[in-house]
């Protein structure tokens, strides 16, 4: 009897299924559930119309301009606390933020390029802020999750600590960078281009209960922002390696520690009457 021949390369291949056409007649996914097929529910075509900006790329949005305010808050905090070395020296520290690279900028020049930044980031760090919280929403649904990983304090309050923040940041340049009647102290004494009042301004803010009150809960709410905002920037900035993430994670708190202890300082201080 011949010995039966073994099937060459070319028998032995098989050609892929061809998706069947539901009700619709629109190709379904193949290897989807019989059931979903016949009720012509699966298939290829798009949930949703895909957003103009992806999502990656808000988060991005996040996490650059959140690690521009917290590199400013760092060095913002340095200058504050030469406020222990006393009014003439932080007076002259003051003046000379107004000063920088004249006479190639002029003055206020550094200045009002920091304002820019900072204002662009904090417009682009709300709108996306925004946009990601909407569609988060909208993917959620009306059904609410079950049995997901707790979330951190700060990671659920995110929005309500960001409004408290920009209620501080709009208090704050009132206090003490316009010196805005009623809410500036009364002794408000704007700088000139031959002196500033830098120190005799703060001491004067922070003697009121109410303004220096204020501006601790700010500084804690701030930590919980930073702190958690840092850990988010870890994820958004696709830092994937375990000794890498630990590292980012150990800097961040450290950071956001860091200035929570060196600006807080400030106004225990004067109501102490260390500084006064």
């Amino acid at each position: 009897m011949p010995s039966p021949v073994s099937p060459g390369p070319q028998a032995a291949t098989t050609t892929a299924p061809t998706p069947e056409p539901t009700p619709q007649g629109r190709a379904t996914l193949p290897g989807a559930e019989p059931a979903a097929l016949a009720a012509g529910r699966v298939t290829d075509t798009r949930v949703r119309t895909a957003p103009t900006v992806p999502s990656w790329v808000l988060k991005l949005v996040m996490a650059v301009t959140g690690t521009i305010f917290a590199l400013f808050l760092l060095v913002h905090m340095f200058g504050n606390l030469k406020v222990f070395t006393g009014a003439e020296h932080f007076n002259e520290y003051a003046h000379w933020l107004h000063t920088i690279l004249e006479p190639f900028l002029p003055w206020n020049g550094v200045l009002w390029i920091l304002r820019v930044v900072l204002s662009i980031s904090l417009v682009a760090h709300v709108v996306a802020a925004v946009l990601l919280k909407q569609r988060a929403r909208r993917s959620r649904g009306r059904v609410p999750r079950k049995r997901l990983p707790l979330k951190t304090f700060a990671g659920r309050n995110m929005l309500v600590t960001g409004i408290v923040l920009f209620a501080f940041i709009v208090f704050h340049l009132l206090d003490l960078t316009v010196g805005t009647p009623g809410v500036a102290p009364a002794s408000y004494t704007a700088g000139t281009t031959e002196a500033s009042f830098a120190y005799q301004n703060l001491v004067a803010s922070f003697q009121r209960p109410a303004a220096a009150a204020f501006y601790i809960v700010a500084l804690l709410t701030l930590f919980l922002h930073l702190a958690h905002g840092l850990v988010t920037v870890v994820h958004d900035l696709g830092m994937t390696g375990r000794r890498t993430r630990a590292v980012a994670f150990a800097a961040g708190g450290a950071l956001a520690l860091a200035i929570l202890l060196g600006n807080i300082l400030i106004p225990v201080a004067v109501l102490t009457g260390v500084v006064k």
